[in-house]
């Protein structure tokens, strides 16, 4: 529940008889104009203030208000039951009911998310990116939490035995949406930029030893962009919160950006998975869609397209030109193909996908800086910041900035890039081959393999020592892996690097007899993607060594969804010989990481392995159907399709109906349409 008051100041800028606040599902108990009662309509979706406002004219508006959020607001359910905090009351019922129903729920943290237009569904506000307000905000949460917001911290108040005011100020006017908090037991890191900017990065006590591998590189990214920008960080200070099952990877609130805590990782996990690229792309959309905001989707790659093409700069500074051209043509291949399907968007097109703003934008920078010269185009970019800083801004506005900066005309790219919905592959090849010669090696040995598909170990033996590139390697050893043979497999295995390694035991179908003892020792590889994919190909392609391979990965846990522990677990059950005596022990394990206090991901995992086994508990099966409202789309869609499943299977339906008695009233009404009763 949230529970709250608003006082904003507005002018009048034309004779009106009406002025509003979107507001969604809000009950009123205040709505005061200049301290006055005032006439005014609540439509569940606005509320609509009834007055002669005249042109010129400076008013006060103060609300009063209560709500349930059913989005923008999450309250993520807790494991911990001897937590002193105070219980909310779950969306689905209201306070009555729930008093009445004694259906509490223990809360560990509460976020928002109010991209675009959302905010309003738990705080009084405009759903119109145009609207700039300068918002100080007031939070008061229980004793035991932390609170982080917009803003600087000006105080922290005790107001009540078990409650504290946290206070926020704000000193540049920013779009509704990009208010937001985030409340839980957090600890923080506090670091200074080389300007003096103050950052904090903030981390669960429990994940303390994770806090360097999860924020490596965070004053060098920040200093970075401050420089290649050019235009000095525009807020007061900048926060960084990691949360439980966060609807992406990270959102951009002004000074305060939110992300999933999957980034909270160990220095193995880094590896494969680290939070360097979304740590940068929040960062740069300090400047790119907080300072300076797009006015509608139609012009969403000023935005998106920038903060990905300036990680990938911070990236490029961090890791080298090698990664950064290779991952270029990473998402190349993947625009190609999107574009071939004939599926292509042109990113002018408000209702294009992440794809496209995202990776289109990105690559449309990329070439416009290479067109434009890096001196023009920094230039143009300060001049397109400052000149629109706390606005709103149009792709028109941003080309005009450009053309001036360089003299050029741009037509033709804004034809290629900005309308054309066809991905330009052979202008972006010919672009990355000119610029990275591990790039043009690469095409060299592919099109030498082309012309001669027979001799494509010859062709790589021949090549392999020049190769000084990790990349080039990696590469060649997933598109022809399968194709080698194991002498070739088992010299890179024991030549390769890290990556390049992973490299072969991922291009494999197949364990060859022959590289058995050199996959073996991917096991104790320190990459995790590495260690699950060995760990199950050699367990399916080995059957008599199969107590060995769990044996030895029988500690490991994995990337914080903990993709091998479950991996291990399902397939220490389906081992006859192995360990009979701690089965039920594994079973109850497995079928615990559905529960409601982990996050999504791993719940996900482990829901479609208890289907592939027919582990399915009452508990584990009562957790998939409260899943099948979760607040994640494509969980909830996935945990839908598992039930769906288990519905149609023989005895199925049986099942599902014993366990109704132990559902909630949600899930029991999911269930009810479900089933048609």
């Amino acid at each position: 529940m949230i529970q709250g008051s608003v006082i904003y100041e507005f002018k009048v800028l034309d004779n009106v008889n009406t002025v509003f606040l979107d507001a969604h599902d809000m009950d009123f108990s205040t709505v005061l104009l200049d301290g006055r009662d005032v006439p005014f309509e609540n439509t569940n979706k606005k509320i609509v203030l009834k007055n002669s406002f005249k042109k010129g004219s400076t008013h006060l508006v103060k609300l009063s208000y209560k709500t349930i959020p059913k989005q923008t607001v999450y309250f993520i359910q807790g494991k911990n039951i001897e937590s002193p905090t105070i219980p909310i009351i779950s969306s689905f019922l209201s306070a009555k009911e729930a008093v009445l129903e004694g259906d509490w729920t223990i809360i560990d943290q509460v976020w928002t998310q109010g991209q675009g237009k959302y905010t309003s569904h738990w705080l009084p506000s405009l759903d119109d990116m145009t609207d700039k307000i300068e918002f100080d905000i007031r939070i008061i949460a229980d004793m035991g939490f932390s609170v982080i917001s917009n803003g600087k911290l000006k105080s922290v108040d005790s107001i009540a035995e078990y409650s504290r005011q946290w206070k926020f100020d704000m000193q540049k006017p920013m779009s509704g949406y990009l208010v937001g908090f985030a409340i839980g037991d957090f600890d923080k890191k506090e670091l200074k930029s080389s300007s003096g900017v103050p950052i904090e990065l903030y981390y669960e006590p429990k994940d303390s030893l994770k806090v360097e591998p999860t924020y490596r590189y965070t004053k060098h990214i920040f200093d970075f962009l401050e420089k290649e920008i050019g235009v000095p960080y525009p807020w007061q200070n900048y926060k960084q919160v990691p949360v439980q099952d966060f609807l992406y990877a990270g959102m951009e609130n002004t000074t305060c950006t939110i992300f999933s805590n999957q980034y909270v990782i160990d220095s193995t996990a880094f590896v494969d998975k680290n939070y360097v690229n979304v740590n940068a792309h929040e960062l740069a959309h300090q400047w790119f869609g907080d300072l300076v905001t797009e006015t509608s989707s139609e012009h969403h790659w000023l935005h998106e397209g920038f903060a990905t093409f300036y990680a990938y700069l911070a990236e490029k500074d961090i890791f080298g030109d090698d990664y950064f051209y290779w991952h270029l043509l990473e998402t190349a291949n993947a625009l190609e193909n999107f574009s071939e399907d004939d599926q292509g968007e042109a990113l002018r097109n408000s209702g294009a996908g992440s794809l496209t703003f995202y990776e289109k934008g990105a690559w449309a920078l990329v070439m416009l800086q290479d067109m434009l010269g890096e001196v023009n185009f920094k230039k143009g970019i300060q001049n397109y910041l400052k000149k629109h800083a706390y606005q709103n801004v149009t792709i028109p506005d941003f080309m005009a900035e450009m053309e001036t900066v360089s003299g050029m005309g741009l037509s033709d790219f804004e034809s290629t890039w900005l309308h054309d919905s066809d991905f330009p592959f052979e202008s972006v090849q010919t672009f990355l081959m000119e610029k990275n010669a591990s790039i043009k090696r690469y095409f060299e040995i592919k099109n030498e393999i082309d012309n001669s598909p027979t001799e494509t170990e010859t062709i790589l033996t021949n090549a392999w020592d020049s190769f000084t590139s990790s990349q080039l390697k990696q590469n060649l050893i997933l598109d022809y892996g399968k194709n080698l043979s194991p002498v070739f497999l088992d010299k890179v295995l024991k030549e390769g690097d890290l990556k390049v390694r992973q490299a072969v035991i991922l291009s494999l179908d197949k364990i060859p007899k022959e590289l058995q003892s050199s996959a073996e020792k991917l096991l104790t590889d320190a990459s995790y993607t590495t260690v699950e994919s060995a760990l199950y190909k050699l367990w399916s392609d080995f059957p008599e060594g199969r107590g060995r391979y769990l044996d030895k990965t029988q500690s490991v846990i994995g990337f914080p969804n903990k993709n091998i522990r479950l991996l291990w677990l399902t397939l220490a059950l389906v081992t006859p010989e192995y360990r009979s005596d701690l089965k039920p022990a594994y079973l109850e394990e497995l079928s615990n990481y559905t529960g409601a206090e982990y996050h999504f991901e791993t719940r996900l995992m482990a829901f479609e392995y208890l289907k592939s086994i027919g582990g399915f508990n009452d508990e584990s099966l009562k957790n998939l159907i409260e899943a099948c409202s979760h607040h994640v789309w494509h969980f909830k869609k996935s945990a839908r399709n598992i039930l769906n499943e288990i519905l149609k299977q023989e005895g199925g339906l049986a099942r599902v109906k014993s366990i109704y008695p132990l559902l909630n009233q949600e899930e029991k009404q999911y269930l009810d349409k479900t089933l048609g009763e």
